[in-house]
């Protein structure tokens, strides 16, 4: 199954994200033109949204938020971001999916 927006790396996974900042409530939205489209509640404001991602996917991944790192779109709603786990693409994938909002 192609995933775009999920691939491997050595070590680990990368995530294509776009992310809407200033939501009610973080939440995972599904997959939209090959990226895991977010809601984030915090403001893109001094990196707020891009901590609010870390420490979500962080937690839902269950690795610590050193392990993940925003590679590309600091500023940016399109995000590439890398993710130092064991978990693979399928794994990730099932994981962040089963926290769509249906």
């Amino acid at each position: 199954m192609s995933r775009p927006w999920c691939c491997a790396l050595p070590g680990g996974i990368r995530l294509a994200v776009q992310i809407t900042p200033n939501a009610k409530k973080t939440e995972v939205i599904g997959v939209l033109d090959d990226a895991l489209k977010l809601k984030l509640q915090a403001q893109p404001i001094e990196g707020k949204a891009n901590e609010a991602l870390v420490k979500f996917l962080a937690g839902v991944l269950s690795v610590p938020k050193g392990a993940v790192v925003i590679t590309h779109g600091l500023t940016g709603k399109r995000k590439l971001i890398e993710v130092a786990t064991g978990l693979g693409p399928e794994e990730a994938e099932r994981i962040l999916l089963a926290l769509q909002k249906s």
